[in-house]
């Protein structure tokens, strides 16, 4: 059976729904919605760098915004239990870590664009993308680059320094991702390693120390991530195996249902441990808002009744 459509955190390859009728020459990509706020809001000249950055694609930086927001509810749990909690700082640290996603998505898009130029050359869906197509040089894209990551350095800053010196070493893991596809069979779990360090975040910028809670918080959100970028790549299996590009998806073949539901059993387990240790309680409010606001149609993640949610559209 054919796994459904769903959206890739960085690339953005392929996406279920309304594709995109037109050419590079109209200014727009074929592999992603025509009908988007992009085309609208913002002048033509501004479109090749709000593609780059997948501006049109929200689930992305969703995704890589779910873990800041579980571990800064993880966070606040543990600061109410202590008696240290503020509504004020818990609101602060999440506005800080919506505005961080949005910026650092754009960024890592960005450079898997710079990463994948030849690659993108190669393939019809996406030669029509900026870079491939001319409309942005590299050199316009690595400026691009670090004007997305002042942005998201300036939102760094606003935390205390251990969770500065967290967040700065995260970018190990988001620049060895784009060419993890070339050595490893692996890729997912790099893309894991990046896009959930945010679990780790927002317990730093609450103590400004790491424990076993965020920890086990990220190693689920790991597990998370694996799962659904695992069933992204079913969808290009066929194109990987000809450019010689490894994944997860080739890796479990017909066994990825079963590795499913390991992954997102333990991803579970994770979170569940993770909670326990921080309030040895059951859940409580911060906890829940975390994990029921989580909108599974978009993230693949917890919906309220706790099950995991895979291969729905990401619209």
């Amino acid at each position: 059976a054919r796994l459904p459509l769903v959206h890739h955190p960085f690339a953005g390859r392929r996406r279920a729904g309304r594709r995109c009728r037109y050419s590079s020459s109209a200014g727009r990509v074929s592999d992603a919605p025509s009908d988007n706020w992009v085309y609208r809001a913002l002048p033509r000249g501004a479109w090749p760098y709000a593609q780059l950055a997948r501006w049109d694609r929200p689930i992305g930086w969703q995704l890589l915004m779910w873990p800041c927001f579980w571990s800064a509810a993880l966070a606040a749990n543990a600061a109410l239990e202590s008696g240290g909690f503020s509504w004020a700082t818990l609101i602060w640290h999440l506005v800080l870590f919506f505005i961080g996603s949005v910026a650092m998505r754009g960024v890592g898009c960005t450079y898997n664009d710079l990463a994948d130029h030849k690659i993108d050359m190669a393939v019809a869906r996406t030669r029509s993308r900026p870079l491939p197509s001319g409309r942005v040089t590299r050199m316009q894209a690595k400026v691009f680059i670090v004007l997305q990551a002042l942005a998201g350095l300036v939102v760094l800053l606003q935390f205390n320094g251990f969770a500065i010196a967290t967040g700065i070493f995260s970018l190990v893991f988001v620049a060895i991702y784009p060419f993890a596809k070339r050595f490893t069979n692996w890729p997912q779990f790099f893309l894991g390693l990046a896009f959930s360090w945010g679990a780790l975040m927002g317990w730093a910028g609450q103590f400004g120390s790491i424990a076993w809670p965020p920890v086990l918080l990220y190693v689920g959100s790991i597990a998370w991530t694996i799962g659904y970028d695992t069933i992204y790549a079913h969808q290009d299996k066929e194109d990987d195996a000809l450019v010689g590009v490894r994944s997860t998806a080739r890796l479990f073949g017909k066994h990825t249902k079963t590795a499913l539901m390991i992954l997102y059993g333990g991803a579970i387990g994770f979170f569940a441990a993770a909670f326990a240790v921080a309030a040895q309680t059951d859940l409580s409010w911060p906890q829940a808002i975390a994990l029921v606001t989580a909108n599974p149609a978009d993230a693949c993640g917890l919906s309220d009744r706790g099950r995991i949610a895979v291969g729905q559209r990401a619209d």
